[in-house]
């Protein structure tokens, strides 16, 4: 099988940042997925699965109730490795076009201060599984990173080489 592109940049590079992972074509439309990376790959610390579900729970309903977003917004939620967020919005728009919004999604979950939407037994699958004061501690670091040193292109690399399932990039 071939490597999928996602899991072809090269991770070792790759910074918090807004990026486009793809864009499909849905009939006549486009659907894009945003790669929402809050963390450094394989360098910092991955986000503790109880603090990525209370990000997905907090930030998922702001999108879906942002006046200006809100129709656009298709799915929010959290990558496997746990360094970041998925996106899918409908149309192309650009990463840069998404950083407003981003940064007042994560501005909204550093400040927020009631019960976490959804996270009761009757309406999540794991409603125990989260921890808002650290959700708050993460949304306020990548906060800063938005603010101060957004990034809005994967690095570049390319394969080289691969051997039983090993890829290996040139810098």
């Amino acid at each position: 099988m071939d490597l999928i592109p996602s899991f072809q940049v090269d991770h070792t590079k790759l910074v918090p940042g807004i990026y486009v992972s793809r864009v499909d074509t849905v009939g006549d439309s486009f659907v894009t997925t945003f790669d929402i990376r809050m963390k450094k790959p394989n360098l910092e610390p991955v986000i503790h699965p109880n603090v990525m579900h209370s990000i997905e729970h907090v930030v998922a309903t702001y999108l879906r109730n942002e006046p200006k977003w809100k129709d656009q917004v298709v799915y929010w939620g959290p990558m496997g490795c746990l360094t970041g967020c998925y996106l899918i919005m409908k149309g192309k728009p650009a990463p840069q076009d998404l950083l407003p919004l981003m940064i007042s999604a994560f501005e909204y979950l550093r400040d927020y201060d009631d019960v976490i939407p959804g996270a009761q037994a009757v309406n999540c699958g794991n409603y125990l599984l989260h921890d808002l004061p650290m959700a708050k501690y993460e949304a306020n670091l990548f906060v800063k990173i938005l603010k101060e040193n957004p990034c809005f292109d994967y690095p570049q690399s390319k394969r080289i080489n691969t051997e039983k399932g090993l890829t290996f990039f040139d810098s």
